[in-house]
């Protein structure tokens, strides 16, 4: 297992990982299988989605601070409940295909770690596990 760190640098923002996870796929040499991706928080979460349009992102943010703002009063009075809410909605894994060696991502998506309690330093655990073809052969 590789341990990505992303440094963030807001409240709340996405950050594009993409490039980081797909060297991670290149260095494990694998041609065919799944890459699985776990952030070990309970403020952030891990989503793909648009990596074309920069305002996609600024949209993700601004709804999910309507639906959730951090101004209620939650029972928890730590000043971030309503980070660990848009964590759980949002999930802390994901599984990507790699197929050629690559992560196999639609034309306009990338995968985003999401920060909703930072800005902080965010571990992303990244496994790599080939399919039963490649390792048969």
């Amino acid at each position: 297992m590789t341990e990505l760190s992303v440094r963030t640098n807001r409240r709340e923002e996405l950050v594009d990982i993409t490039e980081q996870v797909q060297r991670v796929v290149a260095q494990s040499g694998v041609k065919e299988g799944v890459c699985w991706l776990f952030v070990p928080h309970t403020t952030a979460g891990i989503t793909v989605n648009e990596n074309a349009d920069p305002s996609v992102k600024v949209d993700i943010l601004e709804q999910l601070h309507r639906l959730i703002p951090p101004d209620l009063r939650y029972h928890h009075t730590e000043g971030n409940a309503d980070a660990h809410i848009k964590a759980v909605l949002v999930g802390n894994s994901l599984s990507v295909p790699i197929v050629n060696g690559r992560l196999r991502l639609g034309t306009w998506q990338g995968i985003f770690l999401c920060e909703f309690d930072g800005p902080r330093t965010r571990r992303v655990w990244v496994q790599i596990t080939p399919s039963i073809s490649e390792t048969a052969g």
